[in-house]
């Protein structure tokens, strides 16, 4: 299972919110860049990345963090938030994003996303299928879609999705545990015949939660608030990832 920390961005500095709500900003850096050395340092590969300004924004706002990030490390980046068009697109793999990650735009224009999938490749795309109550949730968890989340990710994994972030927002920055029992749902429920990467991401508290997510058959795990709250160390990962 993949270990990828979150750096999440608002006017160019490392924030953690609390279900998302601005209004919880905490400030853990002023500087991302060197939050993802650290992260390096100790062994990490994969790094998320969230532009908040572009969530709200509605097109991609701190391309240049990303693009400081991908030029002074070796970290496989995606990069989610605000990405709503082609040039959003573009603009986010010119600055050095792996892959992207799509929520919003894939609720309000499947078409758009699919011929993105289409273009970029299942390796490139990621589906961002964040809910509350098994409801797809949207424009940076502020509008409910009325959608349900598992047929939602079924649909698009018939069009060949294969990575899907899952948040339940209800868990996010409140380090009170994952969601196991949705991701098994997810996990059980999927169309692909296994083929489906499913990331956790929301509430990750401890590193005994990091096994259990494994065994039930996550890909990858997103951790931020944990690691900025020192509820688990970069210590505790690196070993963790040398023992895989």
């Amino acid at each position: 299972m993949r270990i990828i920390p979150a750096i999440d961005i608002i006017d160019g500095k490392c924030v953690r919110l609390t279900k998302g709500d601005y209004d919880t900003k905490k400030i853990y850096n002023e500087n991302p860049l060197e939050v993802a050395k650290k992260f390096e340092a100790h062994g990490i590969e994969y790094l998320h990345v969230v532009d908040l300004d572009g969530a709200k924004s509605k097109h991609i706002v701190n391309h240049k963090i990303l693009e400081s990030i991908a030029s002074n490390t070796g970290l496989k980046i995606d990069f989610g938030g605000g990405l709503k068009t082609d040039e959003d697109l573009k603009i986010a793999f010119d600055s050095g994003a792996n892959q992207i990650t799509g929520g919003s735009i894939a609720v309000k224009d499947p078409e758009l996303f699919i011929g993105w999938l289409e273009k970029y490749g299942s390796d490139k795309i990621i589906l961002g299928a964040d809910a509350k109550n098994e409801k797809v949730v949207i424009s940076g968890w502020k509008e409910d879609s009325n959608l349900d989340l598992l047929p939602f990710i079924n649909d698009y994994e018939k069009d060949g999705i294969r990575y899907v972030i899952c948040t339940d927002i209800s868990k996010d920055g409140m380090l009170e545990g994952p969601s196991f029992d949705l991701y098994e749902k997810i996990i059980r429920g999927s169309t692909s015949g296994g083929g489906m990467k499913l990331i956790a991401s929301g509430g990750i508290s401890t590193f005994d939660e990091l096994p259990k997510l494994q065994v039930m058959g996550c890909e990858g795990v997103i951790i931020g608030k944990a690691i900025y709250e020192n509820r688990i160390s970069l210590q505790q990962l690196e070993n963790y990832i040398i023992s895989k």
